[in-house]
């Protein structure tokens, strides 16, 4: 199984950008889909989450700009990114639980500028 993150790159503050990871490989069905982020010199953050019946959850840094969604057919989650901020910056991650163990994809790099 792997996991093939895109969509990252370079945007002005209050710009948008839109996230997706799909997963591959011998996958019946995924459970929950994250998405993190990891900025320099902090750690690594849960910034959404969403279930397979589709219930979401986010942290308060993003609630209202970021939208979790997910394509159970595809296998793929997307994070639409909206009135991105130079706080937003940092390499975003995917992870993906499938029959019980926990995937990750490589990162994708967001950039807000000022």
């Amino acid at each position: 199984v792997q996991l093939q993150a895109s969509g990252g790159g370079l945007v002005q503050t209050g710009g948008s950008l839109t996230l997706s990871c799909s997963a591959y490989g011998s996958v019946f069905s995924v459970a929950g889909m994250n998405w993190y982020r990891q900025a320099p010199g902090k750690q690594r953050e849960l910034v959404a989450f969403i279930s397979m019946g589709g219930g979401t959850d986010y942290a308060n840094s993003v609630k209202g700009r970021f939208t979790i969604s997910r394509d159970n057919a595809k296998k793929t989650s997307y994070l639409q990114m909206k009135a991105l901020r130079p706080e937003d910056t940092a390499v975003y991650y995917c992870k993906f639980v499938i029959s019980g163990s926990e995937y990750w994809g490589k990162g994708t790099q967001v950039t807000v500028s000022s």
